[in-house]
């Protein structure tokens, strides 16, 4: 086994234990989590001082492991998803009640992203499920580029931080709306 699979192991056994870790992606650092998990969800936010209300992402290895809620989207909205899978647009799709309110916050909407990221498809395929994703950063604090600036706003606040480059991405991905395809942030 080598070095980098060690590592994307242990992030995925720590997230599988309720904890909350730092990784890169595309373009910022991240931090995630068991979306599942109401103690660890909430833990990140205060870690982030960010309000629940605003929701979160979820971001995935494959379009397969959000199956559970893109079942019955019809065909030009899942080829939609699709065109733009894996990379760097979040999508934000209707949840239908099949998220808890601790991820879709006060939106009948959820964010979804399939990453093109080694590292964040390595972790979400060893975890077997999608993780939060948000950017390393306290609220209202520019997004952290540097692991040094994840240490900086975090400190020992994280149980583990999966090393690694970042991607190409200058900026963090786009969000579009699935169901009237509007641009909600430029990427």
């Amino acid at each position: 086994m080598s070095t980098q699979d060690f590592r994307v192991r242990i992030a995925a056994s720590v997230v599988a234990s309720d904890g909350v870790i730092a990784y890169p992606t595309e373009a910022v650092w991240g931090l995630g989590c068991n979306p599942w998990s109401e103690v660890a969800v909430r833990r990140l936010l205060r870690l982030k001082a960010r309000p629940e209300s605003k929701g979160l992402i979820l971001v995935a290895a494959s379009m397969q492991q959000f199956d559970w809620l893109l079942h019955d989207l019809p065909l030009a909205q899942k080829s939609r998803l699709q065109l733009s899978w894996p990379g760097a647009t979040t999508w934000l799709v209707p949840h239908h009640n099949r998220v808890p309110a601790w991820i879709s916050g006060a939106n009948n909407s959820v964010a979804l992203r399939v990453s093109s990221h080694p590292r964040v498809q390595a972790l979400c395929a060893a975890i077997n499920s999608p993780i939060v994703s948000t950017s390393a950063n306290l609220s209202g604090r520019r997004e952290a580029r540097h692991l040094f600036q994840v240490y900086q706003q975090f400190g020992g606040g994280l149980d583990y931080v999966l090393s690694g480059s970042l991607g190409g991405n200058i900026r963090p991905s786009t969000i579009r709306d699935l169901l009237t395809d509007t641009l909600v942030r430029p990427g």
